[in-house]
């Protein structure tokens, strides 16, 4: 049984049906298999680009970039169905198609939107998103330290940033740094192989180890003014585009609890412990209808963001409220399967104990649940209780 146990993915179109199905076929069949291997050797799949590439759906959220204009309520199901074979490819697709794209599109000019998002949406340029630093998590709107200098018609950063995913190998990052003129936070392309821009790869992580982090210096890194997204002009902006995508973290999470969950039923209707299969003892049925029930109370919640968000009507506190609530479930659920499968749940060939790891990284990514929770608080108190 899978985990969309009421069915929720009828509430798409036949069109937007047809393009979950192919997405599940090939992760099924490209994904699925290698996912442990390369997780493993905390490598990046990069034979799977050309794959993803055929399935054109890198512009589903942008118009006139793929074949079918999708709702944000298809862009969440695919984005489930991603990480629901494997967290660290769909945190890759987040940062490409969700951060960096969605960077461009909602404050790039038209010029820019037309150079840039064509050929990140056939993969022949890979985006990243660099705003996290080394001094800065939570408090990144106000403490941002990387800079930018205005010198003519060239900028100059300066600065470090931190968890960059795709930043080792990306064609474009996009990265924010605050004008040393008018300390406003702006958005900036910078092109791979930039004089003064040094990525480096993070290594010994325990989640989402096939993401490629890279840690990020840039030392008198210059780039054109054209390169300056013309509609960034203060950390609002860069907020538009954290909305949507903590969505997006919120239907990931959906996926990594429900990966973990069909693993973790196939694993109980197969082992056999005192003479019969564990899927019939009461304590393994009642973690199983646990999980289920938290991955099913979360897929209400996101359709029902995602539908907002389509409305155009979604607000900061309904992302947040999402991201925090599904990733605390998921959390609960991943820890269920891996007891369900007892000593084997920390074997990778049972391939729970990949989804419990990756848990972590989603469960703190795009706002830790106390910040996102103070969103919410704020919105429901009308009074702020942020330092």
């Amino acid at each position: 049984m899978t985990g969309d146990f009421l069915g929720f993915e009828t509430l798409l179109s036949p069109t937007e049906q047809g393009i979950v199905a192919r997405v599940r076929d090939f992760l099924r069949d490209e994904v699925a298999p290698i996912a442990n291997e390369y997780w493993a050797r905390a490598e990046f799949p990069f034979p799977l680009i050309d794959g993803f590439r055929k399935l054109d759906i890198a512009g589903l959220m942008y118009d006139g970039l793929a074949e079918h204009r999708g709702s944000r309520l298809l862009n969440g199901f695919v984005s489930m169905e991603l990480c629901r074979a494997d967290p660290s490819v769909n945190t890759f697709w987040g940062v490409h198609a969700g951060l960096a794209m969605g960077s461009i599109d909602r404050c790039g000019s038209a010029e820019q939107r037309e150079r840039w998002l064509p050929p990140m949406a056939r993969l022949d340029k890979i985006g990243a998103f660099a705003l996290t630093e080394p001094h800065g998590g939570s408090d990144v709107s106000g403490g941002l330290e990387t800079t930018a200098r205005r010198d003519g018609d060239h900028w100059v950063l300066n600065g470090e940033k931190k968890w960059i995913g795709n930043g080792t190998f990306a064609d474009l990052i996009v990265v924010w740094a605050r004008d040393e003129d008018d300390h406003h936070v702006k958005g900036f392309v910078v092109e791979k192989d930039t004089p003064g821009f040094v990525p480096t790869k993070i290594e010994g992580k325990i989640a989402l180890r096939s993401v490629q982090n890279a840690d990020i210096v840039l030392t008198d890194c210059v780039v054109g003014d054209d390169n300056r997204l013309a509609n960034a002009r203060s950390f609002r902006d860069t907020s538009d585009v954290l909305r949507l995508t903590r969505g997006g973290v919120a239907w990931g999470s959906v996926g990594c609890m429900m990966g973990a969950y069909e693993h973790a039923l196939a694993y109980a209707t197969q082992r056999e412990q005192f003479g019969r299969p564990i899927a019939k003892f009461q304590l393994v049925q009642d973690h199983l209808a646990t999980m289920l029930g938290n991955i099913t109370s979360s897929l209400a919640l996101v359709v029902r963001l995602s539908q907002l968000q389509d409305q155009g009507i979604n607000a900061d506190e309904h992302s947040a409220l999402a991201k925090s609530v599904v990733t605390s479930r998921m959390r609960e659920t991943v820890a269920l399967a891996r007891e369900v499968l007892g000593g084997n749940g920390i074997l990778l060939e049972h391939n729970v104990a990949r989804y419990f790891a990756d848990a972590e990284a989603l469960y703190s990514y795009e706002g830790t649940r106390e910040i996102n929770q103070l969103i919410v608080g704020r919105a429901i108190t009308g009074m702020s209780a942020f330092v």
